[in-house]
């Protein structure tokens, strides 16, 4: 069977995984079941290419303050494992903000002239796509 790993955080993945029928595939959520040795050893075989296996922009890469540029082939595999390794924190809360319906209405309303809009008050969450 066909199989995509992905990360559920990751926007790009969500994006791509919209995209396409995806029915008849694997689905693998890379945090909650990381790769394992042996599924590493077969994507390299895929693509003779340990840096073709993640992304340069990968927010763990950003986060270790690790030079891409600077790898090897070889230093790829090893900041592959170490990334699958790595407990991911959940993001901070500090940076949410309760606006109220009042205080939203009113920023709509000065937008002009507006058709329809309608301002519901829910209790606060993180998604967590």
């Amino acid at each position: 069977m066909k199989k995509v790993f992905y990360l559920k955080s990751c926007g790009t993945c969500t994006k791509i995984l919209k995209q396409f029928d995806l029915s008849d595939w694997e689905l693998r959520e890379i945090k909650s079941k990381p790769i394992s040795e042996e599924e590493l050893s077969e994507m390299f075989e895929k693509t003779k290419s340990y840096e073709a296996l993640f992304s340069r922009r990968s927010t763990q890469i950003k986060a270790q303050n690790i030079d891409v540029k600077s790898l090897k082939e070889d230093d790829f595999k090893k900041v592959f494992q170490a990334i699958q390794n790595t407990e991911l924190m959940a993001p901070s809360t500090k940076s949410v903000l309760t606006v109220g319906e009042e205080s939203l209405s009113k920023s709509i309303q000065r937008l002009g002239e507006v058709d329809f809009f309608s301002v519901v008050t829910r209790k606060p969450a993180i998604c967590d796509f």
